[in-house]
């Protein structure tokens, strides 16, 4: 095991000006900071302003142009692994996401990906689809994610209750356990092979 405590990203995936992501992001990033396995930090799809792929090739190919997608590859490499927050669109992750997982790959390769979905079916179909996503960009999917959905999910969402997701702590705090063991037992496995 390395001596360095494998530091990860909790990523926001959504950009809508009225989006849900940012309840569920600032909780598992509260969960994953009272850990003493991990660092972790938030990353917004926002602070990127990311224009959609427009590259010769992926940068598994040849370094990328756009000083945004060189900015966002930069930030990525920071990270041992990753926690997507993902709202489901249409049966998939958002466009914003799926644009910024296209726009680096050397920097996703042999790291971990976890996730934590919100929806009417906790963005499950959301998820799955990341998890082939994450294959294709040798990511390494964990089996373990958070989904924050039917009741749950009105009872914290604004168009429902809007109560504070401590008030649904007691059914997903378990699953965010499980997630973020997987993600640090996969970070160590993958940083000790990378060196």
């Amino acid at each position: 095991m390395s001596a360095k405590k494998p530091h990860i990203a909790i990523i926001i995936g959504s950009t809508r000006a009225a989006r849900f992501a940012d309840k569920p992001a600032h909780w598992i990033l509260d969960i994953a900071k009272q850990r003493s396995d991990m660092t972790v930090e938030l990353v917004d799809l926002r602070d990127y302003d990311l224009p959609l792929f427009n590259e010769m090739a992926s940068n598994a190919w040849m370094p990328s142009q756009d000083p945004h997608a060189v900015k966002w590859q930069k930030k990525l490499a920071e990270f041992d692994g990753y926690v997507f927050v993902v709202a489901e669109y249409n049966r998939s992750v958002t466009g914003s996401l799926k644009n910024a997982l296209d726009q680096a790959y050397v920097e996703w390769g042999h790291k971990p990906m976890g996730a934590i979905g919100y929806g009417g079916l906790g963005a499950a179909r959301a998820i799955e689809h990341l998890r082939t996503i994450g294959v294709e960009l040798q990511m390494v999917p964990v089996r373990n994610a958070v989904h924050i959905g039917g009741g749950e999910f009105m009872k914290v969402h604004p168009m429902g209750a809007n109560a504070p997701i401590a008030e649904i702590e007691a059914a997903i705090a378990p699953a965010a356990k499980a997630m973020l063991d997987d993600v640090v037992w996969w970070a160590e496995a993958t940083m000790a092979k990378r060196g």
